[in-house]
């Protein structure tokens, strides 16, 4: 159905762009084509990411159309978060702009959603890339779904259905778009995958390499972090500055005693200074938690709460 501006916006879709002049304009038209199909109030939301080739100017000539323009290339990640905080819709869809991802997905994905989920990822089981991408991209899911047992078999397909309440107060930045999943699973919110296709891209060069991949995996332990101490970073670095602390003083203890009752010299011997490293790297830590932890309390005291509460419910007519 064609847009009316009184409708209420119930399907959004956000799709990331930088120097895709070739793609642009038929992903459009497949984008517009699948949702049509639905006959359910839409928009489309193209996010220029700082392109550098003619992009921009021709999505200006699409419509309907909302175009989000970068004044530079900002990345995948920060493109995404500005799409959501546009978006409109009731269900919020992501995809890539190289013509990858197939929008007539979008309709399963939707189905999916229905069924009480909050977020429905692709999986890209037949994937259309090179060996080499497809073998470096396995290895970093399997290092995530290690790390943060989040069950997501590819956190690096873009194509995902969420409800738009998932991604309300949703924070990402560097390259944590691939963990939206695992955070909004965290966040307590229902979290499942269906099998997309895959195309092999049409026109264009890949944005995708080996820094991006890099990234990536480091961000896998910064989401860790997150997961497991971001409201009390002190029992991180404060248990590991009182490890390292006590077995600092056990080995100067050992020292000690080898020294006074078996007159053993520790002149010139590189033992106390070990034993002095750890006393002091285990204090340094523990400060360092200490002072993080301090920082968290006064972060949520200014009205950011540790929680999300899903519903209240008001019970009437309660016995007491």
């Amino acid at each position: 159905m064609e847009q009316d501006q009184k409708q209420k916006i119930e399907i959004s879709v956000v799709v990331p762009i930088y120097n895709e002049e070739e793609n642009v304009i038929p992903l459009y038209e497949e984008i517009k084509k699948s949702l049509l199909d639905l006959n359910r109030p839409y928009e489309i939301i193209f996010v220029d990411d700082g392109s550098k080739d003619k992009t921009l100017d021709l999505m200006k000539s699409l419509h309907p159309l909302k175009i989000l323009s970068f004044r530079r290339n900002f990345g995948q990640t920060a493109a995404l978060s500005a799409g959501f905080d546009a978006s409109e819709g009731d269900i919020v869809i992501s995809m890539d702009g190289d013509l990858q991802n197939d929008p007539a997905d979008i309709k399963n994905l939707i189905e999916k959603l229905n069924e009480g989920f909050d977020v429905v990822c692709g999986w890209r089981k037949n994937r259309q890339d090179k060996l080499s991408k497809k073998f470096l991209s396995r290895l970093a899911d399997k290092l995530r779904r290690f790390v943060l047992k989040d069950k997501i078999h590819d956190s690096g397909c873009t194509l995902r259905a969420y409800r738009k309440e998932s991604l309300v107060d949703l924070e990402i930045y560097g390259e944590m778009h691939r963990f939206i999943p695992a955070i909004l699973r965290q966040r307590g919110f229902k979290v499942t995958e269906i099998v997309v296709n895959h195309r092999e891209r049409r026109a264009g060069k890949t944005k995708y390499n080996y820094k991006r991949l890099l990234k990536g995996m480091v961000d896998v332990f910064n989401v860790w972090f997150w997961f497991n101490y971001s409201s009390r970073p002190l029992h991180l670095f404060g248990g590991l500055g009182v490890a390292m602390g006590a077995i600092g003083g056990a080995f100067a203890v050992v020292l000690a005693i080898a020294r006074i009752f078996y007159g053993i010299s520790l002149q010139n011997k590189i033992w106390p200074l070990i034993a002095i490293f750890f006393i002091l790297v285990g204090l340094q830590l523990f400060f360092f938690g200490f002072l993080a932890d301090v920082m968290i309390r006064t972060y949520y005291s200014k009205d950011k709460k540790p929680y999300i509460v899903k519903e209240i419910l008001e019970n009437e007519n309660t016995t007491y």
